[in-house]
């Protein structure tokens, strides 16, 4: 049996929710974990632009972590919650906010030397961002009930990094539904 074969790397946001959706939605996959300064050519053969993931199914090669996390939560709908319209634009929304505002600061918080940033003011924002998120929603236990969302998936990497960052802040915040 051909199983999907998946390129990913540990600790990149984009490749863990993708692996969070393959394994939440019980699909199989062959993982190869890459090296980002040794990329391996079979991977670049199939997509050009060199970073992960990178899903090749039968047909088909999915080098967008939200298109990976669709197709996963498309083969098993049972698996996750399906929204209703004024939650698919909430959800549209908040994932535009995270893989662009909210990654921005994240990685001049961690990083603020490379980037040569204030780490404090980036922190802040990201701080800003995760209040507003602790306002909108109610985990019980995922933030749309009982089944994991898209939303669920494709966030959660990104706060994961954020808490990494410092853990002693991070608990310190009243981010409550954002924790749970």
């Amino acid at each position: 049996m051909n199983l999907p074969i998946l390129y990913s790397f540990r600790r990149c946001p984009y490749a863990i929710r993708a692996r969070m959706a393959l394994i939440l939605t019980s699909k199989k996959c062959e993982l190869r974990e890459i090296a980002l300064n040794n990329k391996p050519e079979e991977m670049l053969r199939i997509s050009a632009k060199g970073t992960v993931p990178v899903l090749e199914i039968p047909n088909q090669v999915l080098d967008e972590s939200l298109d990976i996390i669709s197709w996963a939560i498309q083969s098993h709908p049972e698996s996750a919650h399906m929204f209703s319209t004024k939650e698919k634009l909430m959800c549209e929304s908040l994932i535009q906010l995270f893989d662009s505002k909210f990654k921005y600061h994240l990685d001049r918080y961690k990083y603020a030397s490379r980037y040569e940033a204030d780490s404090y003011e980036h922190q802040e924002q990201c701080k800003n961002i995760l209040e507003n998120l602790e306002l909108k929603i109610d985990p019980s236990p995922w933030i749309f009930g009982e089944k994991v969302s898209l939303l669920d998936i494709s966030i959660l990497p990104f706060i994961r990094q954020c808490k990494i960052a410092n853990p002693k802040w991070f608990f310190g915040q009243n981010f409550k539904k954002v924790i749970a």
